[in-house]
């Protein structure tokens, strides 16, 4: 005679019957593909995804402060100041204290920064739009709609 089920497994259960269970796994499953296919082409300019991030978020900028760099990016406060270290050290981002307040930090392209981020960018976006060219208009219009949507849940 079988066990009866315990109200653990039985709860376990429930949650993964969920209705949006299918819709998140396929969702991290699409960023993860995303994320694979975007870091390889990123890997061939000598730069991490999170490096690209920050060059491509401070490309047509004077600068940003490290609060707005990591508003605009998907890089942690933690992470992001070792992020910005190592481009010091590849010369493609500086430091600034802006005149009169001595507690800001500035971060922004140097002028290789800048001839990175205008080699790369463009041909980082016309990788990826080979990809994206795979949908009609309305289909990524779509898409970006319901993943606004999804986003404001949280």
């Amino acid at each position: 005679m079988p066990e009866p089920t315990s109200v653990p497994q039985k709860a376990t259960r429930q949650a993964a019957q969920a209705a949006f269970v299918p819709t998140m796994r396929e969702l991290v499953r699409t960023y993860q593909a995303f994320a694979a296919y975007s870091e390889a082409h990123i890997r061939q300019f000598d730069l991490t995804s999170s490096q690209f991030d920050v060059v491509a978020t401070l490309g047509n900028t004077d600068g940003l402060s490290m609060s707005d760099i990591g508003q605009k990016t998907l890089i942690t406060k933690g992470t992001l100041t070792g992020v910005v270290d190592r481009l010091i050290k590849k010369d493609l981002v500086m430091r600034e204290n802006p005149p009169g307040d001595r507690r800001s930090v500035i971060v922004s392209l140097t002028s290789k920064g800048q001839q990175v981020f205008e080699q790369v960018f463009p041909a980082h976006i016309a990788y990826l739009k080979t990809q994206f060219e795979n949908l009609d208009p309305s289909e990524l219009e779509l898409l970006r709609i319901l993943l606004s949507r999804l986003r404001q849940n949280f």
